[in-house]
């Protein structure tokens, strides 16, 4: 979508769509979202698309309750991140961050954003309603499951 031949998009996916295969399962949108989520890491692993992942992410999953879901999502960053913003990075998009939060959304999201569009990401992908609300120019806010069905009618 819109990317030359030969490059990939980037994508960043927020705490809550990583985490979203973990979350109970009792809801149709849940179900769909985390089968979305898992077919997008899945392309990621096919090389489809590059992965950027920041030190937010980081210090998020690091405060995951769920031992064993941030464990696999801390390995699957390892493995397959192609760029990563990191602390020096975040320090200089501050002023970004708090622009974002004028928008109205928390500290930590408003972050996530400022790390994606500092990263160049064409998607951020996330499963939180209010993020979901979030238009700026300099990136695409979509959930996992309207990515998955954009991108397979671009196929």
């Amino acid at each position: 979508m819109g990317k030359e031949e030969g490059s990939r998009m980037k994508l960043y996916l927020d705490s809550c769509c990583y985490n979203r295969p973990f979350d109970g399962k009792n809801q149709l949108r849940i179900r769909i979202e985390a089968s979305a989520k898992m077919r997008i890491q899945e392309q990621i692993v096919q090389r489809r698309y590059k992965l950027v992942t920041s030190v937010i992410l980081y210090h998020e999953n690091s405060r995951n309750r769920n031992e064993t879901s941030a464990e696999q999502i801390e390995s699957y960053m390892d493995a397959y991140s192609d760029e990563y913003v990191d602390e020096e990075d975040y320090q200089k998009i501050i002023p970004l961050k708090d622009e974002i939060m004028k928008k109205g959304l928390k500290k930590m999201d408003a972050a996530h954003i400022a790390c994606a569009i500092y990263a160049g990401c064409d998607y951020f992908i996330t499963t939180d309603d209010r993020i979901l609300k979030l238009r700026d120019s300099r990136i695409k806010v979509i959930n996992p499951t309207d990515f998955v069905l954009i991108e397979e009618a671009n196929k």
